[in-house]
């Protein structure tokens, strides 16, 4: 046996929490597990696992070897699965944590569609607005929408957007419009954040505005907040990734156009311990791919 088998048994023992578990699940002997640890220990010289009657525990010494061990053979693995498959289907897992508006509101196609094109990718998907630690969590992908540039990142930009104040035909029938950032405040403003006290930011005439209020309706959820717009129930503040189908099916409209607001930037970001492999590159170009019309 070569030195990255011994390591993928090692690393085996450790997930399995046992020799024992380890040998079932690996389909041979216990005795053979026990050996070749054995000699993987003499190998470095050093303790990997305390085993004695009633004791399982592994070293300082055994946890940085799996540590860095666990990173190589997945390498390896992905290695094997990626010359494997020239010329084949993609199969193997692949997860993937997309910030939560924008994954509902415009990755959903996408997605389906990878999700046909590669049934044999036992794909993840989650939907989370906070930032996911790639590494700890276990994410092979992150989309993330952000206004900060994410420099020194492994990261691909795949477009930008921007926010947008809106209200309903029928909140502008029934209310009317403000004219001027002055007159926001006179209206009920639904706002995407759990402040109590909240900011809208603007530029107008290269000169930056804010507005401070306190919102009529607060939600984390920028859909539930689109359809209290929809409701009539005030003015909201949501990029237009979002909102763009109901203004182009003319339910909402837009409120002081004028105004300038914040370029958002949306990504598609991997760890940096993580090799890039084909299944996370083909999710990368689906991505990119469908994000196309965000860079016009």
């Amino acid at each position: 046996m070569g030195q990255i088998e011994d390591l993928r048994l090692f690393v085996k023992v450790v997930d399995s929490g046992g020799i024992a578990r380890a040998a079932e699940e690996m389909n041979i002997a216990k005795s053979a597990v026990s050996r070749r640890l054995a000699q993987l220990e003499d190998r470095y010289s050093i303790r990997l696992i305390d085993r004695q009657p009633r004791v399982w525990e592994v070293t300082s010494a055994g946890q940085e070897l799996y540590l860095r061990a666990s990173q190589m053979v997945a390498e390896v693995n992905e290695l094997d699965a990626d010359f494997s498959q020239v010329g084949h289907t993609l199969m193997g897992p692949l997860s993937i944590t997309i910030a939560r508006e924008f994954g509902l509101a415009y990755l959903k196609p996408t997605l389906f569609k990878f999700a046909q094109d590669h049934p044999n990718i036992d794909l993840t998907v989650d939907f989370d607005d906070r930032t996911v630690d790639l590494d700890s969590e276990n994410y092979d992908l992150a989309v993330r929408v952000t206004a900060t540039e994410l420099h020194g990142l492994n990261c691909r930009r795949l477009g930008a957007t921007r926010h947008g104040l809106f209200a309903s035909r029928g909140y502008e029938s029934a209310r009317g419009l403000p004219e001027s950032i002055e007159e926001l405040t006179d209206h009920p403003l639904l706002h995407y954040g759990p402040e109590r006290r909240a900011t809208w930011a603007f530029e107008h005439d290269g000169k930056r505005r804010a507005v401070k209020f306190r919102p009529t309706l607060r939600s984390n959820y920028g859909t539930f907040l689109l359809d209290a717009a929809l409701n009539d129930d005030g003015i909201i503040r949501l990029p237009l990734f979002v909102v763009d189908s109901q203004v182009q099916e003319g339910n909402l409209v837009p409120v002081l156009a004028h105004l300038k607001h914040a370029e958002y930037g949306i990504y598609v970001v991997h760890s940096s311990k993580r090799r890039l492999n084909k299944r996370m590159r083909a999710m990368m170009d689906a991505l990119s791919k469908s994000c196309d019309p965000l860079n016009r």
